[in-house]
């Protein structure tokens, strides 16, 4: 009896559990799209983040809202969960090394290096949980191991 009972708790826990990890899964796609729509409304505001020798120019805010966009949909959705969960982590983590950390290595006053660190850590944070999205959506079907 005393196992039957530590059972059904464990299954209430579980759901539970995968009741507010989907909440968050949720909250999450919201400010990506959130993110992307602002990539599209406001793209001039953007533009001081993409670097000047990086052929493209404006094309580049459309590409990454675009992408945001996609990632909040699949997310949303719970399709391709782990392919967009690893291509946000890459994306973003490329954001850290070649956008942000050089605009705080570069910042010529103490407001812009602010911003550029609080953007290193909002960065690196969805990007942690991105991370984590991708590695639990083991019901998808994009398997690097067998165990995985």
């Amino acid at each position: 009896m005393a196992f039957l009972t530590f059972y059904i708790s464990k299954l209430n826990f579980m759901a539970r559990y995968h009741l507010i990890s989907r909440i968050a899964v949720y909250l999450l796609s919201v400010v990506l799209i959130t993110f992307g729509i602002f990539h599209f409304t406001h793209p001039r505001d953007l533009m001081n983040y993409v670097p000047p020798d990086l052929p493209g120019g404006i094309k580049w805010v459309y590409v990454v809202g675009g992408a945001l966009i996609l990632v909040g949909v699949s997310f949303l959705f719970n399709q391709f969960v782990k392919l967009s969960g690893y291509l946000l982590f890459i994306l973003l983590i490329v954001f850290v090394l070649f956008i942000h950390l050089p605009n705080y290595k570069n910042a010529s006053n103490t407001e812009d290096e602010l911003r550029a660190l609080i953007n290193i850590f909002k960065d690196v944070a969805i990007a942690a949980f991105a991370l984590h999205i991708a590695a639990g959506a083991h019901h998808q079907h994009l398997h690097f191991e067998e165990n995985d």
